[in-house]
Parts: C-alpha cells; sequence; structure tokens
C-alpha cells in the first residue's frame, strides 16, 4: 500500500462496503481511513441520471422541433456527458475518506487538487448532523464541523445516520475535553 495514497476498499459495483477501514493501529502507524458508504455514489450517480435524461429529452422535442430532426441529434450530447459524469463520480466518491487520531480529525477528499483538511478536537467549537429528503431516502447524513476559523471546510457527507451520530457525539466529547484546559 501506498503512502498517502487515497485508499477506499470496496466499490459501488462490487458490493462490498465502502466504509471499510484501513492503515495501522498503533500511534506511529498511518492513520485508519474510513470511505464513504456506496449509497452516497449510488444516490449522486441517480441524481446525474435523472437530470441529464430530462436535459436530453427536451433538448430532442425543443431542437426536433425548432430546428429539424437532423440537429436532434444534438441532443445526444447530454448522454456523452453523462457517461463522463459516472466515471469522475466514481473516482470523486473514493477520494473522500476521514480518520480519528488521538488530537484531530483528518478529512481528505479531491481526485486532482487533493485536499486534506485537519481539525483539531480542541478547536471544535459546533458539530452538526444534517441529513435532508433526499439523503435521509437514502439512508444518509453529513457531519458538519464548525471551528473558530471562518475558512475551515470539514463537512464529511454522506455518512450511515448512526456513524454521523457516533461521530457527532465522538467529536463533541473529545472537543469538550481538548478545550477545557484552553
Amino acid at each position: 500500500m501506498e503512502t498517502g495514497s487515497p485508499q477506499n476498499t470496496g466499490t459501488a459495483e462490487d458490493g462490498q462496503a465502502g466504509a471499510e477501514r484501513v492503515g495501522g493501529d498503533h500511534a506511529g502507524d498511518e492513520p485508519r481511513w474510513t470511505g464513504l458508504p456506496p449509497r452516497l455514489l449510488r444516490m449522486r450517480r441517480l441524481l446525474l441520471v435523472v437530470w441529464l435524461g430530462l436535459l436530453t429529452i427536451g433538448l430532442a422535442v425543443v431542437l426536433g422541433l425548432f430546428a429539424g430532426p437532423a440537429w436532434a441529434a444534438f441532443a445526444l450530447l447530454p448522454l456523452a456527458l453523462m457517461a463522463w459524469g459516472w466515471v469522475m463520480l466514481g473516482r470523486n466518491w473514493r477520494s473522500w475518506r476521514y480518520a480519528e487520531r488521538a488530537d484531530d480529525l483528518l478529512i481528505s477528499r479531491g481526485v486532482l487538487w487533493r485536499e486534506e483538511t485537519v481539525v483539531p478536537y480542541g478547536r471544535m467549537q459546533l458539530v452538526e448532523v444534517t441529513s435532508g429528503p433526499l439523503e435521509r431516502h437514502f439512508g444518509l447524513a453529513s457531519v458538519q464541523l464548525h471551528t473558530a476559523a471562518a475558512a475551515t471546510d470539514a463537512t464529511i457527507p454522506g455518512l450511515d445516520p448512526a456513524e454521523a451520530e457516533r461521530l457527532r457525539d465522538r467529536l463533541t466529547e473529545l472537543g469538550e475535553a481538548r478545550s477545557a484546559g484552553l
């Protein structure tokens, strides 16, 4: 395993859980990374297919009526975009992971531009669990961390609701314990 490379065991296609943990168990080892569940990928791909499918149909009708049947073939362009988006959503989903360490939480994401956010437990002010209607339908929730720094983008999307609540409770507990000494 390459150190520092994104790891997310399992894929939506092979049915393995994407939230398996990888890495070491000891303090000096690589942190234990946790990936996002495959349900998030399924939800995002469904949205891609629905919206671009509707765009394809609408574009075909409009071009067919106003520009002629030959121009209606251009309505197939969103289907090419859909195929590209399908692959990109998979790559993006595999890039998301998080790790709980002794003093901080690591969140890693990104394919072209890798981004790793380190949030010290003592700096956390608020931990929110949110779930919109579509997320609830797919059994997902997001955890958002708020710190004193306005620029902190510490969100973990698409978690199982029980895992999101466990993470919220653990981070809140660790945040209170670490900030007590400040």
